[in-house]
């Protein structure tokens, strides 16, 4: 009589459960294609919805079980990046090793090479919130094989346990620690490239603004930036509302997404997308950077109208003022650093509402004289390369982002 008691009482649970999750498939379906703007000259739209659908449904899912109190919200998407297949290789040698405490990914190709080997330093990104080693580990097989290098990724710890500056520093420590022994892993150090996508970008030129005055360490030989955020000052670019509403990085997710990073706390965005976060003095000292004048006009075509922005809130600007530094947004480096920065691959897409940020630290690294070499997605959105060798949502510009990034890594 218990067991059948007992045997319901399950039945009823998984019940529950299907049903719950019925209605999260329903509400999430309708929620997103209701926000959702998939402009005319994106291709393939379908996997690209469906893809959202997915990450919405983990940010959902996770909210709901972190207000339960089982874990925190980003506990999901660490989860579902689980269901990522392992990269099997046999002629790929892989090694986990810690360096100065932080644990890293070292790939070295099976060939055998006339000499030491150009090193590549890849961060991955997920807004230091989610994504790791596994999520990266094919982009970081593709470059270790086209470009005969040795490829470093870093498994650096995540916010909001563990918010900013503590990614970024383990970046920084893993990075150091491989140029400071290059030769040790079989690269020569005078051909390190430090790369990035998305949030990794940000680390990758933070982190060579921060080596450009260390006489203790070889110069860094080029910087790739991959969709990166760059600045916390002005929301309301073109790119920021001609795509505020275009999967799976919406502005209003992202902003959220990037402050969590930041205050290891999730916050209410709407004041700070209106700009009340920056003080008048701040905001004049960085207009002559960042500023939509900077952009040419051939990106402000698609129904841009600029927007004012918002008074300046004391409350939020305490809430978030390390957002001014530059180890969380490059783009407000001052000049003298900017101009001692190396040779630059920028990747930037037309439909991510952070191309902007892309475009502006362009034009300031070449009017200091920084070569640039810049590829624009025009079919892009963000996140675009993450899906290199996933067969079944990998887009066509998928393989040429990761080929054009392989180009320039080849010709250093």
């Amino acid at each position: 009589m218990e067991m059948a008691f007992g045997g319901t009482l399950w039945m009823q649970i998984l019940y529950m459960t299907i049903f719950i999750h019925f209605l999260l498939l329903v509400w999430g379906v309708s929620y997103a294609l209701a926000r959702t703007h998939l402009p005319r000259g994106m291709s393939r739209p379908t996997p690209l919805i469906l893809l959202n659908l997915l990450v919405g449904y983990g940010f959902v899912l996770g909210g709901i079980l972190e207000k339960l109190g089982i874990c925190h919200r980003y506990s999901m998407l660490r989860i579902l990046n689980l269901l990522i297949p392992e990269v099997k290789d046999p002629k790929m040698i892989t090694r986990d090793l810690v360096f100065d405490g932080v644990l890293v990914r070292l790939y070295w190709p099976k060939t055998s090479p006339a000499g030491n080997r150009k090193g590549i330093i890849f961060l991955h990104g997920g807004v230091a919130l989610f994504a790791s080693i596994r999520t990266s580990a094919r982009i970081c097989h593709s470059l270790a094989h086209g470009t005969d290098s040795v490829v470093m990724c870093v498994e650096f710890r995540l916010a909001p346990k563990h918010p900013y500056p503590v990614p970024v520093q383990d970046c920084l420590t893993a990075v150091i620690h491989f140029m400071k022994n290059a030769k040790e892993y079989g690269v020569d150090p005078s051909r390190i490239a430090i790369a990035g996508e998305s949030s990794g970008g940000t680390f990758a030129a933070a982190i060579c603004q921060e080596l450009v005055t260390r006489e203790d360490l070889p110069r860094v030989r080029a910087q790739v930036l991959i969709y990166p955020f760059l600045q916390a000052v002005d929301f309301n670019l073109p790119s920021y509302l001609q795509n505020q509403s275009v999967p799976p990085m919406f502005r209003k997710r992202g902003i959220k997404l990037a402050l969590t990073y930041l205050t290891g706390k999730t916050m209410n965005v709407d004041g700070i997308l209106k700009g009340a976060h920056v003080p008048p003095d701040l905001r004049e000292k960085y207009k002559k950077w960042i500023n939509a004048d900077n952009i040419p006009e051939e990106f402000k075509a698609r129904a841009y109208v600029p927007v004012a922005p918002a008074p300046f809130s004391e409350e939020l600007y305490e809430q978030v003022k390390r957002g001014t530094e530059t180890m969380f947004a490059p783009l407000h480096a001052e000049d003298d650093i900017i101009h001692q920065l190396p040779e630059t691959f920028i990747l930037t897409c037309e439909y991510d509402f952070l191309r902007d940020d892309g475009l502006l630290y362009k034009k300031r690294l070449e009017d200091h004289g920084v070569p640039v070499t810049w590829y624009h997605v025009q079919d892009g959105f963000h996140g675009i390369m993450t899906m290199a060798g996933l067969k079944a949502i990998e887009y066509p510009s998928t393989q040429k982002c990761l080929q054009n990034v392989i180009q320039f890594l080849k010709g250093l």
